[in-house]
């Protein structure tokens, strides 16, 4: 199919990336973050890093658009301003390594310590002393430069969130005002560093229609979970999706 150059892509790679974001967004909706994480473990089987972070970088900022009506209310504005500051300092720093590192270390090291904190939380750990500004603004700059390089930012911010034992309902609503705002900014320099072209630009376009689906869906789940119900779900999902990032790093190889 001609229409199908647009994307350099095959119908099978194309339905692959359909199926993918369908099932992030509908993560995306119930958790508030892992639309990034599960768009790597698809996106990562017919795409190279560097043609995969402008993608999702688009798609996060439409994914949070379209979560506003059900989360403007829930967010905790301190706290994603707060954080903002830290992600303003790592995300160009992120963006830079991405030009010239692969990302499979940092990848590979993200993932074991999410497993590592997820397997804490599931104990019953948590720590208020750590909802203090130093801490928020050390998890920024990990979270900015995470972004950049591997668009897997929301996970330690929501590591944190979970840490100090914040309720689901805010944990959704404030990740993904910040996320909004962090993709934009993202965005905005992988443009001007010639990480985005047309062929991004093209590859998005079909995947609009598949995000307010997903998020909806999402978000019907969320609304019938209790909240030891909605930290298991996230406990597990982080889990899962770091060891699938780790298979995958052990894989490239």
């Amino acid at each position: 199919m001609d229409f199908l150059s647009y994307f350099q892509l095959s119908v099978t790679e194309m339905l692959i990336v359909i199926f993918t974001v369908f099932i992030a967004s509908i993560i995306r909706g119930f958790n508030g973050f892992g639309f990034s994480a599960v768009c790597i473990s698809g996106f990562s089987f017919i795409l190279p890093a560097i043609e995969i972070v402008p993608i999702i970088l688009i798609l996060e900022v439409l994914v949070s658009i379209f979560m506003i009506p059900y989360v403007w209310n829930k967010i905790d504005w301190k706290f994603v301003f707060q954080m903002q500051i830290g992600i303003i300092i790592g995300t160009p720093i992120g963006l830079y390594l991405l030009k010239f590192l692969s990302p499979d270390i940092t990848h590979l090291s993200i993932c074991l310590i999410i497993i590592f904190f997820s397997m804490l939380l599931m104990k019953g750990y948590s720590n208020q002393k750590l909802n203090i500004y130093p801490v928020k603004i050390f998890t920024g700059i990990v979270s900015g430069t995470l972004n950049g390089l591997t668009t897997l930012g929301g996970m330690p911010v929501a590591v944190l969130l979970l840490v100090i034992n914040i309720q689901p309902i805010i944990i959704r609503g404030s990740l993904a005002a910040l996320f909004f705002i962090t993709d934009i900014y993202a965005f905005i320099l992988s443009f001007f560093v010639g990480i985005v072209d047309l062929t991004t630009i093209y590859r998005t376009i079909p995947l609009v229609i598949i995000l307010p689906i997903g998020i909806a869906i999402g978000n019907r789940f969320f609304i019938k979970s209790r909240e030891e119900i909605y930290r298991k779900v996230v406990f597990y999902f982080l889990i899962v999706i770091s060891v699938v990032g780790i298979m995958k790093v052990m894989s490239n190889i």
